[in-house]
């Protein structure tokens, strides 16, 4: 069984998909844009500002279906240029209490004015 996660704390989706989807144990966080919920848009300039606002709302969703940071299994991060790898690293290291999640990271084109997205899956016994 499936259901969608919806939090008012995380950005409206820009498109036809859910925040999350939770299916038995999983929950499966769509990719999240440095988009303040309050603004509904890219607020921030800079990598490190940027991958703040993207895990707060990775955060908020993952709160909203009862899970939590540690719950997180997996997750790919999407990165406008390589050359933001070791500054992206920083923020988002600040997000996990020493077990890691498995990642992978990807440079490509993102939204306008984005530097970072980043999707999750979570697991929750």
């Amino acid at each position: 069984m499936k259901q969608p996660v919806f939090s008012e704390k995380a950005p409206k989706p820009v498109g036809p998909y859910s925040q999350a989807v939770k299916a038995g144990k999983f929950l499966f966080v769509s990719g999240q844009l440095p988009i303040d919920p309050k603004e509904g848009k890219i607020v921030a300039s800079d990598i490190a500002s940027q991958t703040r606002q993207v895990m707060e709302n990775i955060k908020a969703i993952l709160e909203a279906a009862g899970y939590v940071m540690k719950d997180v299994v997996s997750t790919v991060a999407y990165l406008s240029s390589m050359t933001l790898f070791d500054q992206f690293n920083r923020e988002y290291a600040k997000w996990f209490d020493r077990e890691f999640p498995a990642r992978a990271t990807v440079a490509c084109d993102l939204k306008a004015g984005a530097l970072v997205e980043v999707s999750a899956v979570a697991y929750r016994d």
